[in-house]
């Protein structure tokens, strides 16, 4: 049994790792420093947390579930600990693609993030329905790259994402550089920040109308449903002609015309930094 050593396992996402290396067939060693995290890794899932250093004992995984501003200080510190062949997981490309990584090419270096569960889904119960996170019922995608290290351990780094981020319906192999374009870069910065444009648009719909928020809502989160099946080509359909020209005028009010700037490496590295 792989001992797997995880760091910030009282934190928002540790407990989600933690609770399902709890389910799999690793044996999880957490590392919580926050006494707040403690007592609920404790009370939620009957785990004791272990000192640092006995955590990373004989560990064979070590995942960093640590925010992105401190992985650097964090991975300085325990890195240098570690025996030669041990795994380090981290869960985000951001810090990895800055270079906060530590230089040792006897360990690997494993990045894995979840795609979360997606709208268009075949989930039939209550709680798959409304797990849009991921990590619980709904089943979700993840892509992993191994950055450093045998290719035999890409194997190892998929087991591992498979577990914390269960239940998995496939995973997808990237580099960390392709990573870091799909975030913050796809993600983050195009789709959370058009989807934040579009709540704005709709508030401003019932400020301008007078319709409810209720019916406001209703409308935008139906239409956003069947467009984005048609666009995404989740099922065949066209739009309307009206629809049609109302896209090709909406556009240019909307977008600036060298908006896909977003993705050209050097706006993708300044992202980060200030992300990291």
């Amino acid at each position: 049994m792989t001992k797997v050593a995880l760091l910030g396992a009282g934190g928002k996402m540790g407990v989600r790792l933690a609770t399902n290396l709890a389910r799999s067939d690793f044996d999880v060693a957490p590392v919580e420093i926050g006494e707040a995290g403690r007592a609920r890794l404790k009370a939620e899932l009957g785990l004791d947390c272990l000192d640092r250093d006995a955590a990373l004992q004989g560990a064979g995984v070590v995942i960093l579930a640590v925010p992105d501003t401190v992985i650097r200080a964090v991975a300085a510190e325990v890195v240098p600990m570690l025996a030669p062949g041990t795994m380090v997981v981290v869960l985000d490309a951001a810090a990895p693609f800055a270079g906060h990584l530590p230089d040792r090419a006897d360990v690997t270096y494993f990045v894995t993030h979840p795609c979360h569960p997606p709208i268009f889904n075949d989930e039939s119960t209550p709680e798959g329905r409304a797990d849009h996170f991921g990590g619980v019922a709904a089943k979700q995608g993840v892509v992993n790259a191994l950055m450093q290290g045998p290719e035999d351990h890409y194997a190892l780094g998929d087991r591992i994402a498979r577990a914390i981020y269960a239940p998995v319906a496939r995973s997808h192999r990237v580099t960390v550089r392709q990573m870091a374009m799909l975030e913050p870069g796809l993600s983050e910065t195009v789709c959370a920040s058009l989807l934040s444009v579009m709540r704005e648009a709709m508030d401003e719909c019932v400020a301008r109308s007078g319709v409810s928020h209720d019916c406001a809502r209703d409308f935008l989160l139906g239409h956003m449903n069947i467009l984005g099946a048609v666009i995404f080509e989740e099922r065949q359909g066209a739009f309307s002609d009206a629809c049609n020209k109302a896209i090709e005028f909406g556009k240019p009010m909307l977008m600036r015309d060298d908006w896909k700037r977003v993705f050209e490496w050097d706006e993708i590295a300044a992202s980060i930094d200030r992300i990291t």
